[in-house]
C-alpha cells in the first residue's frame, strides 16, 4: 500500500526517523537539496529505496556504483542513500570518495548498469544531491526524474530481498590509468592546476604529472570548507584567481575544475579567460580536422561560432544546438551520433573513439594538453585569437524562486515571441528568430543573440548575450533583454555582472 510522505520539520521527534524531502529538489537532470533544511537522512534512505524501485521497474540488473564527493557531510548522505538501495534489493558497489566522472567510469569498469553519485557539484556548502543514471553513459533526464519523484514522494518504494554491499577499492587508480594510459605530452608545458580545494584536488595534479606536464598547484589541498572560493570554473572569482596564477608563474595556461570534477575552465598564457563555449570551438576545430564531417552538440547558452565558424565549415562539421544540462546533451549526442558536446558552463562530452560520452573535466584537460601538443608553435592565446571575434557576457543568474521560475520564464518567452512578431528589436537589431528549445534564445539579424532560461539546479534564471560586432552592442542587447526580464517583479538581483 502506498503511503505518501508526511510533513516533517527540523528539530522535532520525527526528524530523526521519518523521511523529510522537499519535492522541488527533484530537478531536470539530477537532485539537489539544502541539507538538512530540505532533506534529512531518513529522506535520503527513502530516495535510495525509490531509486532501487525504479531500477527494478526499468528491468536492469540490480547493481549500482555509488560514490561521494569530498564534503564534510557527503559520507553520511551516501550511507543513508545506500541503506535505502539495499532495502530495495540492490547490490551496491561503493567506490568511495570520487569525482562524478570517476563514478561514470565505474559503471564501465565494474560493469554496473546504474550509478548514483552523491554531490552538490558546484553548489556552495550546505547543499547536497545525487547524479544518477541507468543506461551508461546516459543520466536521468526530466521524465526519469519526475517518475523518481513520484515514487519517492508517493511512498511507492518497494522493499525487496537480495540487497548487498561491497566496498570496491582501486577504482580511482583505474580511472587515472584510463585517462593517462598511452598519453605522453612531448611539448614542454607548464600548467596551473586549480581545484578550489574541491574533490578534484585528489586527481588533477597527479594526472598532469603522469602526462609529463609541469604543474603549478593552485588551491589543490583538500578542504571541504572551500576557504578561497567555491570551486566553479564558470564563476569569475575562480577564473580571475587562475589568471593571477598564470601571470605570476609564466604558465602556458590554467585549467580549473569544479567541486565534482565534471567541468573544466581555461585561462590562456596571457591571463585571458576563455569561456568554455569558445574553448569548445577551439577543440572542435582540432577534432574536425582529425574527424571530418563530425557533428558537435552545443547548449543554447553557447556561442554561435559552432554554426558560423569558417574553419569548422571547411571540415564539414555540423552544429546542433540543444537544451542546457548534462543529461540533455548526453542524450542528444547519442541520438545524433555526435563526436563531442559542449556547454558554456564547462561540461565537455567526448564520445568514442576519444571518450565514453559522459562529461569529464579531466578528460577535457587531457584533450586540451593533446591539442597543444599537436600545435607546437602556437600558444593558447594564439588559438584564442584565431577564432572570429565575438563579445559575450558571462553566464549571469538573477534570483528567481524555484517555485516561481518556470511560470516566470513562460511569461518572458511569450513576451519575447510577441516582441519578435511585432518586428521588435534588441540592442537596435531586428529579431529574426526566437528559439524556444530551452527558454528563449532571441537571434538578431547579424547573428547576435540573447538568452533567458530557468536554471535547472538553483533558484535562478540564466541570462547570456553575445554580439559578433562589439562590446557596446552586447551591452545594448543585455540592456533591452533585461528590461523585458524586469517586467517580472519576482526576479531579483544578478549574482554577477560584467
Amino acid at each position: 500500500m502506498k503511503t505518501p510522505l508526511p510533513e516533517v520539520t527540523r528539530n522535532c521527534w520525527d526528524f530523526l526517523h521519518v523521511p523529510m524531502i522537499a519535492p522541488a529538489g527533484f530537478r531536470e537532470y539530477d537532485a539537489r537539496w539544502k541539507y538538512p533544511d530540505e532533506i534529512n537522512l531518513p529522506g535520503l534512505s527513502a530516495l535510495g529505496l525509490g531509486l532501487g524501485t525504479q531500477m527494478y521497474e526499468a528491468g536492469i540488473a540490480p547493481v549500482i556504483a555509488v560514490g561521494n564527493d569530498y564534503r564534510e557531510y557527503s559520507l553520511s548522505v551516501k550511507n543513508a542513500l545506500i541503506l535505502g538501495l539495499m532495502q530495495a534489493g540492490i547490490q551496491v558497489k561503493d567506490i568511495g570518495t570520487a569525482i562524478s566522472p570517476m563514478a561514470y567510469f565505474a559503471q564501465f569498469h565494474l560493469d554496473a548498469p546504474a550509478v548514483a553519485m552523491v554531490t552538490a557539484s558546484h553548489n556552495p556548502n550546505g547543499w547536497t544531491g545525487v547524479k544518477m543514471g541507468f543506461h551508461r553513459p546516459l543520466t536521468h533526464g526530466p521524465d526519469q526524474m519526475s517518475h523518481l519523484r513520484d515514487i519517492v514522494m508517493g511512498g511507492a518504494g518497494k522493499a525487496r530481498p537480495g540487497g548487498g554491499y561491497a566496498f570496491i577499492d582501486g577504482v580511482r587508480a583505474a580511472y587515472l590509468d584510463d585517462l593517462a594510459g598511452g598519453v605522453r605530452i612531448t611539448r614542454k608545458l607548464k600548467v596551473v592546476c586549480a581545484t578550489g580545494n574541491g574533490t578534484a584536488s585528489a586527481f588533477a595534479p597527479e594526472l598532469f604529472r603522469r602526462l609529463g606536464v609541469e604543474v603549478v598547484p593552485s588551491h589543490t589541498t583538500l578542504d571541504y570548507t572551500f576557504p578561497n572560493y567555491n570551486p566553479n570554473p564558470e564563476n569569475l572569482d575562480m577564473l580571475h584567481d587562475m589568471a593571477t596564477s598564470v601571470r605570476a608563474s609564466g604558465a602556458d595556461f590554467a585549467l580549473g575544475f569544479d567541486g565534482d570534477g565534471d567541468r573544466c575552465g581555461v585561462v590562456d598564457n596571457e591571463g585571458e579567460e576563455i569561456f568554455a563555449d569558445k574553448m569548445g570551438v577551439i577543440l572542435a576545430r582540432d577534432l574536425a580536422r582529425l574527424y571530418p564531417g563530425a557533428t558537435f552538440v552545443a547548449d543554447v547558452k553557447s556561442t554561435g561560432l559552432f554554426a558560423s565558424d569558417p574553419a569548422l565549415k571547411a571540415h564539414g562539421a555540423k552544429a546542433d544546438y540543444w537544451k542546457t544540462g548534462h543529461s540533455h546533451i548526453k542524450c542528444r549526442m547519442h541520438a545524433v551520433g555526435a563526436l563531442a558536446g559542449f556547454e558554456k558552463s564547462g561540461h565537455y562530452f567526448l564520445a568514442p573513439p576519444i571518450g565514453r560520452g559522459y562529461d569529464c573535466g579531466l578528460r577535457a584537460a587531457v584533450e586540451i594538453c593533446k591539442l597543444m601538443d599537436r600545435n607546437p608553435g602556437k600558444s593558447m592565446a594564439d588559438l584564442r585569437r584565431a577564432l572570429p571575434q565575438t563579445f559575450a557576457t558571462p553566464t549571469m543568474s538573477p534570483y528567481c524562486a524555484d517555485t516561481q521560475k518556470y511560470q516566470v520564464l513562460a511569461r518572458l518567452v511569450a513576451r519575447l515571441r510577441a516582441k519578435a512578431a511585432e518586428g521588435g528589436t534588441l540592442g537596435g537589431r531586428r529579431i529574426t528568430q526566437v528559439i524556444t528549445v530551452n527558454g528563449a534564445r532571441v537571434v538578431l539579424d547579424n547573428g547576435a543573440w540573447g538568452l533567458v532560461r530557468a536554471s535547472s539546479n538553483t533558484p535562478n534564471l540564466v541570462v547570456v548575450c553575445e554580439s559578433p560586432e562589439s562590446a557596446a552592442e552586447m551591452r545594448a542587447i543585455f540592456h533591452d533583454l533585461d528590461a523585458v526580464i524586469r517586467t517580472e517583479p519576482s526576479v531579483g538581483d544578478y549574482d554577477q555582472t560584467f
